[in-house]
């Protein structure tokens, strides 16, 4: 199958009813970083966005937003940071807590991952209530960082993400309107 378009993308994201808890309809983009042609796609979609503004580092969001982030830092020649659940981390870090759409957590990222006024855009996977995006942005932010922006791959625009991030500038590939769990 050709990837022509973002909507294109869709076919390779399976769609989980009831996970992790029921009435939830779970995107899982595993299935898309297994399907070749649908990341190359994606990450020479995302590539191509930040090849001009290529950022100084670009942070992945545990766990998906690693692969993501890795991709564009390999493909533009930047740096390459982590934000992880807590104890992950070897070295010291900073710690913020958010919530979740069914729950909440905390993100830590090293102290010296970023550098004051170092330009930073911030991905993950999926963009539903905001919470871990904006952890990440204060993460990056009390390090003296500059979000530059915050990208994902599918934003669920039926939850309140994009408004609880309108500070920032957001940039999804797919968008899903539609709540309901399908079964």
């Amino acid at each position: 199958m050709v990837f022509a378009t973002p909507d294109d993308l869709k076919k390779a994201i399976r769609e989980v009813p009831n996970f992790p808890k029921p009435g939830i309809l779970f995107y899982d983009l595993t299935t898309l970083f297994l399907n070749p042609p649908a990341f190359r796609k994606a990450m020479d979609m995302l590539i191509y966005r930040y090849i001009g503004s290529r950022p100084d580092v670009f942070v992945g969001v545990e766990a998906r937003g690693f692969l993501i982030a890795s991709a564009l830092a390999y493909a533009l020649g930047t740096g390459v940071v982590v934000a992880r659940k807590p104890g992950k981390l070897p070295y010291k870090t900073r710690r913020v807590s958010y919530s979740l759409e069914y729950g909440t957590a905390e993100l830590e990222i090293h102290e010296d991952a970023i550098q004051p006024g170092q330009r930073v855009v911030i991905l993950d996977d999926l963009l539903a209530t905001g919470g871990t995006m904006e952890a990440a942005a204060t993460l990056v932010e009390t390090l003296g960082g500059k979000v530059e922006e915050l990208a994902c791959i599918v934003e669920l625009t039926f939850l309140p993400g994009r408004e609880r991030l309108k500070k920032y500038a957001v940039h999804s590939l797919i968008s899903y309107d539609n709540e309901e769990v399908k079964e």
